[in-house]
């Protein structure tokens, strides 16, 4: 458990006169008494977050802007979503709950917070739904399929059309003898659907098995006793990880258990082409090849983009972010960049790569508990590993918010403790304390270095703190 410790600056209305180191300890609970929440802050004893260790390459300058989302999931503090800054000092802490693809969004023109709860089922899917929340993290709208399976967790994409491009694994029968399984199997389907988000009318909806062959599948049915395709472990045969748009009329699929990436025409469902796997239609050339990947995505220059994750049944000793580019005329695929770890990472699952404004790339390592981001040429500027848990994806982005709740402020043997989950805009705290609000005078302004601030306010019977913007102005206020 980390000890909330904060270095303050403590300045007066003249200027900054005095750096004050401030400790805050909490004790640890008597064992045999009732159980009290105990978190890592003293203003939200309800409150952990994963301890992030970040290490910098380059100017912090040079870094993409906005902050860093992740949801730490399995872990031994708090999984949910998580927004920290560059530091890895977090600036939300969101519901406590098993998260997924957390990451801001645009609806209706707006940023949004947008995430997947629900349950875990079987191997490496769920069914839930996609929750919507606006800058003051409050919930706006939930999406999920429609007349199947509830929507799995492996990603749901907001269009600028008002819709949601969401995936369903539903299982099915269907005869596995032509590749090693029973007659009567059973099979997980991988399912897209556009939604439209207000009215929930699905718009779009593809079923892989009317498209893809049993036979392009990399998993082995008589050997994988996960997936040997009885009804206790039915067969995921394409494992859809990604849906994005690529360009109007078509969609990027893809699909982990096949080592492959399919256009899909949105009008018609037809595979347009295959990238990778046994029935790809390009040539991969040198170090092409991708395995077990994630979070297919065209970017603005009409490069693809993965993460390559080289595991599932291993393939090479690390995964990788991955650039491509599609030459259609001769129908071949050529690395333009690899981003590589710093170390032999290899993550069995999960990961992402985004493409940011300023050309750099982030990537969200999956089951690997690390996250870092490169230039465009693949030169690492930042990696940061989690202490707790691991997040699907990893994300950096703009995010400008202010919580509907107050600040919360603790008093504790004459040290005031404050922090505002989820507010991103204050620069500083002003304590003010004496006998009572009106004879109460400013004892110190402190500047905002972590998710909670403290400063020493003696004995005062009142006290009162101010959040300040960067030009001084109140954004809240909040009082014992």
């Amino acid at each position: 458990m980390r000890t909330p410790t904060t270095t303050v600056a403590v300045l007066t209305a003249l200027g900054l006169t005095a750096a004050v180191a401030v400790t805050g300890c909490q004790e640890e609970p008597d064992p045999l008494a009732d159980p009290v929440p105990v978190g890592d802050y003293v203003s939200r004893p309800d409150l952990s977050a994963a301890a992030i260790d970040v290490e910098t390459f380059g100017a912090r300058s040079s870094m993409g802007d906005g902050l860093v989302l992740l949801a730490p999931k399995e872990s031994e503090r708090r999984p949910g979503p998580l927004i920290v800054d560059n530091d890895g000092e977090p600036v939300w802490i969101g519901p406590e709950d098993r998260t997924y693809d957390f990451r801001v969004q645009k609806y209706e023109g707006e940023p949004v917070l947008t995430w997947w709860r629900g349950d875990n089922i079987g191997v490496g899917y769920g069914v839930g739904e996609y929750v919507i929340a606006d800058d003051s993290y409050d919930e706006i709208a939930t999406v999920t399929t429609r007349g199947i399976q509830r929507a799995d967790y492996h990603g749901m994409t907001l269009t600028d059309d008002g819709t949601a491009l969401l995936i369903s694994v539903p299982t099915v029968r269907r005869d596995l003898t032509s590749i090693g399984g029973p007659a009567n199997g059973f099979v997980l389907n991988g399912v897209v659907q556009e939604v439209d988000v207000e009215t929930g009318k699905v718009l779009f909806e593809w079923r892989a098995l009317d498209h893809i062959p049993l036979s392009d599948t990399r998993i082995d049915v008589q050997t994988n006793e996960k997936m040997d395709g009885t009804a206790d472990a039915p067969l995921d045969f394409v494992h859809i990880n990604s849906v994005t748009e690529d360009g109007d009329g078509s969609f990027l699929i893809s699909a982990r258990q096949t080592c492959a990436v399919y256009r899909v025409d949105r009008r018609t469902g037809d595979i347009e082409w295959t990238l990778g796997g046994s029935a790809s239609d390009f040539a991969m050339k040198t170090g092409a090849a991708f395995a077990w990947q994630h979070d297919a995505q065209r970017q603005d220059d009409g490069t693809l983009t993965l993460f390559d994750n080289e595991a599932g049944l291993a393939v090479d000793d690390q995964s990788r972010g991955l650039r491509l580019d599609l030459d259609m005329r001769s129908m071949t695929a050529e690395v333009v960049t690899e981003y590589l770890p710093p170390d032999d990472r290899l993550s069995e699952s999960q990961g992402n790569l985004q493409q940011l404004p300023n050309g750099n790339v982030f990537i969200g390592w999956g089951h690997q508990p690390y996250y870092s981001e490169y230039t465009a040429d693949g030169r690492l500027m930042l990696d940061a590993a989690l202490d707790s848990g691991e997040s699907y994806r990893t994300y950096r982005a703009p995010w400008v918010a202010e919580p509907s709740d107050p600040p919360d402020l603790v008093v504790e043997d004459g040290t005031a403790y404050v922090s505002w989950n989820g507010a991103t805009e204050v620069a500083a705290w002003r304590f003010v304390a004496g006998e009572d609000a009106a004879s109460a005078e400013p004892v110190a302004t402190v500047r905002r270095t972590g998710f909670e601030s403290s400063a020493e306010v003696g004995d005062a019977a009142y006290v009162e703190v101010e959040a300040l913007d960067a030009d001084g102005q109140v954004l809240a206020s909040a009082e014992t």
